[in-house]
């Protein structure tokens, strides 16, 4: 079983901060949580990134959610984050032996924010793959939609 994972959240602003120091930053957009599974191909990296970008959650003029974030013109961050993988069934521990080890998760995660940016068509933001990362974010609703590549069909 494969299943990369996100947590999509329409934000009005969001950064990560890593050391002090601010290393991506949006405005309105959206603010992403990725963990990666070892099985996951660049298949489900392309189908996550498909369902993403036409993801309608943005307002349109009537107040009605019928606009992508293209339709928006918003922004992305995309945050690494292994402890979406948890498994958490047996005893009060969570276990993350799901979640992809290094070799395998940062060329997955790499290929999203690519993808993500070449169908936005501008750069996406991110944080630093396995840096203790501060994220804020204003989340504008609220709107947080949780995603997995299980759930294709």
């Amino acid at each position: 079983m494969r299943e990369m994972r996100t947590v999509i959240q329409r934000v009005q602003r969001a950064s990560v901060t890593v050391n002090g120091t601010t290393v991506s930053s949006i405005g309105k957009g959206l603010l992403l949580l990725l963990g990666v599974e070892a099985a996951d191909t660049d298949e489900d990296v392309q189908w996550l990134c498909r369902k993403v970008l036409g993801l309608r959650i943005f307002d349109d003029e009537e107040g009605v959610m019928n606009r992508n974030i293209l339709d928006v013109g918003g922004d992305i961050i995309v945050v690494s984050q292994f402890t979406l993988m948890a498994s958490y069934k047996k005893g009060n521990r969570p276990s993350w032996i799901r979640a992809a080890g290094h070799e395998h998760a940062v060329p997955m995660y790499e290929s999203f924010v690519e993808a993500l940016s070449q169908g936005l068509g501008k750069p996406v933001g991110t944080g630093i793959f396995g840096a203790e990362m501060q994220v804020e974010l204003v989340n504008d609703g609220p709107v947080t939609i949780c995603m997995d590549t299980k759930n294709k069909e």
